[in-house]
């Protein structure tokens, strides 16, 4: 029995809510394959060239619009507390 044939034969037996993922990884898997094809195009079509950081420095210190006070607070608000416990190294 090919691969083919025993996979339409488990597809066959199985309940819809399962099938429905199987069709997204299927498609993941081919959208996956899709885009590492394309990186070495990308790669040999596009030199890479170190930043120099000054096209973020043209923008510092400005802002557009009028908001900055209402996005300043929702990052107060939404930003987390962060616990460091002494006898604990993450980095180890």
């Amino acid at each position: 029995m090919t691969l083919k044939e025993q996979l339409i034969q488990e597809i066959e037996t199985m309940p819809d809510e399962i099938l429905v993922e199987i069709l997204d990884f299927a498609g993941f898997i081919k959208y996956k394959r899709t885009q590492q094809n394309l990186v070495p195009q990308l790669q040999t079509a596009l030199p890479y060239r170190q930043a120099s950081g000054r096209s973020i420095l043209k923008c510092a210190g400005t802002w557009q619009g009028d908001d900055f006070e209402e996005c300043l607070q929702m990052v107060y608000t939404s930003r987390g507390k962060a616990q460091f416990d002494k006898h604990i190294n993450p980095f180890e």
